[in-house]
């Protein structure tokens, strides 16, 4: 006789919230809605799971049915993204991020949001080198100058060059750009439905803070900007993939040199 052992009722039911999970992740940004054979290859799931698990997300209203028989989040996500959304403090997101950031580099990190036609430093986590680029929190800055400001300006619209190329690579390098002595990188920061919320920026001094050492320090700034990203509740696979493709790049420089 051959036994079988079935899971323990607490392990089956934390592998059906596990699948569930993945059947909500399947929705993209650009989704409006998708097929079961659409959520099945993008989950890996069967179409019978999916079915069996979609009954519940339906009275839970985190699924709907639309006529065609496609599915859509449902408007118990709108009221859940409302609660986080209500619940998350910018600074408790974004000051741990800017902390591990400038320990990493031992250079000033800060976070500029748009104002109008400027910019203002709205957190900052200071250098820990004794000679610095001093900027404090609440200082106003040009929003058409330095990496901070110009990625503020491109992810808000601003046309032509250098904003087409920050939009493409989700970064900016700027050495002596705002003033002839500072130099920093800048990534955008997005919320739910890619809404811009600020810039983080590393910078110090154009005589420590040169063009190597901001080409080094592009992937952790780009990871830094994914993290912070993904805590506000929005999709990060554009940074991410920004952050690839620095990491690529720097390989093949090694490799030609």
């Amino acid at each position: 006789m051959t036994v079988t052992q079935s899971k323990p009722a607490s392990l089956a039911g934390v592998a059906a919230l596990d699948r569930a999970i993945a059947i909500l992740d399947a929705f993209a940004t650009a989704d409006r809605s998708l097929s079961l054979a659409e959520i099945a290859a993008r989950t890996g799931l069967y179409k019978s799971t999916i079915l069996r698990l979609a009954n519940s997300l339906l009275r839970g209203q985190l699924l709907e049915r639309l006529d065609d028989g496609r599915y859509r989040v449902g408007p118990a996500t709108f009221r859940l993204g409302a609660l986080y959304q209500r619940s998350v403090v910018a600074i408790d997101i974004l000051l741990p991020i800017m902390r591990d950031l400038a320990e990493r580099s031992w250079e000033s990190v800060a976070f500029y949001v748009r104002s109008g036609d400027v910019r203002t430093c709205l957190y900052r986590v200071e250098s820990k080198h004794p000679i610095r680029y001093t900027i404090r929190e609440g200082d106003v800055l040009p929003l058409l100058a330095g990496s901070g400001g110009r990625v503020l300006a491109a992810f808000s619209g601003q046309p032509g060059e250098p904003y087409e190329t920050i939009r493409k690579t989700y970064h900016c390098l700027s050495v002596g750009d705002r003033d002839p002595e500072t130099a920093g990188v800048s990534a955008p920061v997005f919320g739910p439905g890619r809404t811009l919320l600020g810039a983080l920026t590393l910078s110090g001094p154009s005589t420590r803070v040169d063009a190597a050492f901001l080409q080094r320090m592009k992937k952790p700034l780009l990871e830094a900007a994914a993290r912070a990203t993904r805590a506000f509740g929005e999709d990060v696979s554009m940074l991410e993939e920004a952050a690839r493709k620095v990491e690529a790049e720097g390989s093949e420089s090694l490799r030609l040199a």
